[in-house]
């Protein structure tokens, strides 16, 4: 069975994402802070029949990550497939917010993708196969002043999209994002749809493999 970790699973993007993998047959592995919810959702997905497990990591912190994706790796042998969906939606001004707090949102919004990253990369690279999803979000086109921790974050998810998609193709390693430029609740279209594009991208055939697509079309 084939193994898919959602790293920062919320009730929206990431459950809704790990559903639509967990239906193909995949293996989920849920992961965020909070245990509570993370069971909650895994049980949503083993009433559905599908196999779901809960374990819970620090995004903004390298070592969390990197401990979670060795313990993946030991118990189910690959990570084949990475879902990056930790970020942190402060609405603050730069005149306002501490500078401590936009450090911390940094290592969440980017530097928790880069260390998820790095830390399947060395098996797939192995295997010489996997995939790399990573939330993106419409304001690394469009910056918000009230959101600029957010912003930076998503910008920076973007140009570590595109930047790696070419060397990691030559390796057989497929890194994609989804740009998501609009509201997204829990349990709504929109979420099931932003779901469906991340299976779409991963389900591309090599020759057809592309870097991003943006949400809505």
């Amino acid at each position: 069975m084939k193994t898919f970790l959602s790293i920062g699973t919320g009730p929206g993007m990431g459950y809704e994402t790990a559903a639509r993998f967990a239906k193909e047959g995949f293996r989920v592995v849920l992961a965020a802070r909070r245990e509570d919810k993370l069971r909650q959702m895994a049980d949503a997905l083993k009433a559905q029949g599908y196999t779901a497990e809960v374990r819970t990591v620090d995004a903004s912190e390298s070592d969390s990550i990197r401990s979670l994706v060795s313990r993946t790796e030991a118990e189910y042998g690959s990570v084949d497939v990475l879902h990056y969906n930790a970020a942190v939606m402060r609405n603050e001004s730069i005149s306002v917010q501490p500078h401590d707090s936009f450090v911390n949102d940094l290592a969440v919004n980017i530097g928790g993708a880069l260390s998820a990253t790095q830390a399947v990369l060395p098996e797939m690279g192995k295997r010489g196969t996997g995939g790399i999803l990573l939330t993106g979000g419409g304001f690394a086109l469009y910056p918000h002043p009230d959101f600029l921790s957010l912003s930076i974050g998503k910008a920076g998810i973007r140009n570590l999209t595109l930047g790696l998609f070419e060397p990691l193709k030559e390796q057989g390693i497929h890194i994609a994002s989804v740009t998501v430029s609009t509201v997204v609740s829990p349990d709504s279209k929109e979420a099931k749809d932003v779901g469906e594009l991340f299976w779409e991208l991963h389900n591309q055939p090599v020759d057809e493999w592309t870097a991003e697509v943006s949400y809505p079309g």
